[in-house]
């Protein structure tokens, strides 16, 4: 696709657009056909490939796990039986050393956050050309395969979490305490409209730093691949540099996939653990 008629600047947007369905200017309800009518939808929109990929990729996690446990054997265990095992050991290992509370809910929360982000993030790896070209074939212009380099599906993710944190501050401490933790600390009563702001910033930076973070890492390696995807159409030598750097990317990239679920949970593990303390 980076030889069809495109600008290396045309090439990098084209991959970067999001396959929008939303409310026009002008009234009605469409997909848009450009970056630019994208952008002019503003909030009454929807990126539907970020919804169909994140989508399909819970229902493979949900599909896989549900597999392994209804076909669970005491005797010797298959692949995915070790592997689903595996992952489920490591995650409530996890959950008990950094969780300090008492929920049942935390552990399977934990573990269907790592699952779903390494998911998503694993689409990074897909070659950039390949699942566009397919639905470019199919008449749909634009295709972002990997939805974590969506900011919409990081900071949906993350506001959820944020809500658990309000729902279990509020459970377990009452309304009085979570209130009394955001205005009466850490410096007394005395201080309480600037304890309410330092609190306040810090409770909402969680959600914002959870969804920037998933976002930018992605975001960048996704933009690294499309830059080396450049390279092939530049003659015979930057195009086998290209393919090595390609190579050596995607091996690095990997440890960049699982490391971003890996930190979600684990805020995500220790934000619900601070909600569940009881302490002031």
């Amino acid at each position: 696709m980076a030889s069809e008629n495109m600008t290396s600047s045309e090439y990098i947007g084209h991959h970067l657009t999001n396959l929008t369905f939303g409310h026009t200017e002008a009234g009605g309800w469409k997909i848009a056909h450009s970056a630019k009518e994208a952008s002019e939808m503003g909030f009454w929109s929807i990126n539907l490939d970020s919804m169909f990929f994140s989508i399909v990729l819970g229902v493979i996690f949900l599909y896989l796990f549900r597999k392994a446990a209804v076909g669970i054997s005491s005797g010797v265990p298959g692949g995915l039986q070790n592997f689903v095992e595996l992952l489920v050991e490591f995650v409530d290992k996890s959950v008990k050393e950094t969780f300090h509370g008492r929920n049942k809910v935390i552990a399977p929360l934990a573990l269907t956050i790592f699952c779903w982000i390494f998911l998503m993030n694993l689409m990074d790896l897909v070659p950039v050309d390949l699942l566009p070209r397919i639905a470019h074939e199919m008449g749909i212009s634009y295709l972002k395969v990997v939805p974590s380099t969506d900011p919409n599906v990081t900071l949906g993710m993350s506001l959820s979490v944020f809500a658990l944190i309000i729902y279990y501050s509020i459970k377990v401490k009452g309304v009085g305490g979570f209130l009394g933790e955001l205005t009466l600390h850490p410096f007394g009563k005395w201080m309480l409209p600037f304890n309410l702001l330092l609190e306040g910033v810090g409770l909402l930076a969680k959600p914002i730093s959870l969804a920037l973070r998933l976002f930018g890492n992605l975001y960048a390696g996704e933009l690294i691949f499309i830059l080396i995807a450049l390279m092939y159409t530049a003659g015979a030598f930057v195009g086998t540099l290209g393919g090595v750097l390609q190579l050596g990317w995607s091996i690095f990239h990997i440890l960049v996939i699982v490391l971003q679920a890996f930190i979600f949970m684990m805020l995500t593990i220790v934000y619900l653990s601070m909600a569940h303390e009881d302490n002031h």
